[in-house]
């Protein structure tokens, strides 16, 4: 496996750890999810995570628009993205934030998903 791959790896558990932690954290109304390193960490994983993700795609020479997996994997990381905003952020209530986390982790299962099998519709 490549050293490009197993970073992206890496940073893709590392990224649903972090948000798991958060979530339960959130649900807790812990005061860790106000310390600096909780709001920095999680961006800078996250932009190693699109860097090697994009670093990928360009190495296997598959691309979003030209390979449907590809594609439903970026729409899936955008859903992903916006559910992940309402539960840290947004969320009106604690109820629609537990919701929206449940939603963000089933979306990045998908993702999963959608990584391993290169199907945009599969079956687990």
């Amino acid at each position: 496996m490549s050293l490009i791959k197993s970073i992206h790896l890496l940073t893709v558990l590392i990224s649903i750890s972090g948000f798991i932690l958060r979530g339960i954290w959130m649900m807790k109304d812990s005061p860790r999810l106000q310390q600096r390193w909780v709001k920095i960490v999680p961006h800078i994983n996250d932009t190693l995570l699109l860097i090697t993700g994009i670093t990928l795609a360009v190495n296997i020479q598959q691309y979003p628009l030209v390979h449907g997996w590809l594609t439903a994997k970026i729409i899936a990381l955008l859903v992903y993205i916006g559910l992940g905003v309402m539960t840290i952020r947004h969320g009106r209530s604690k109820q629609q934030r537990i919701i929206t986390w449940v939603a963000a982790i089933i979306v990045f299962m998908y993702m999963i998903g959608v990584a391993t099998t290169r199907q945009a519709f599969f079956l687990f």
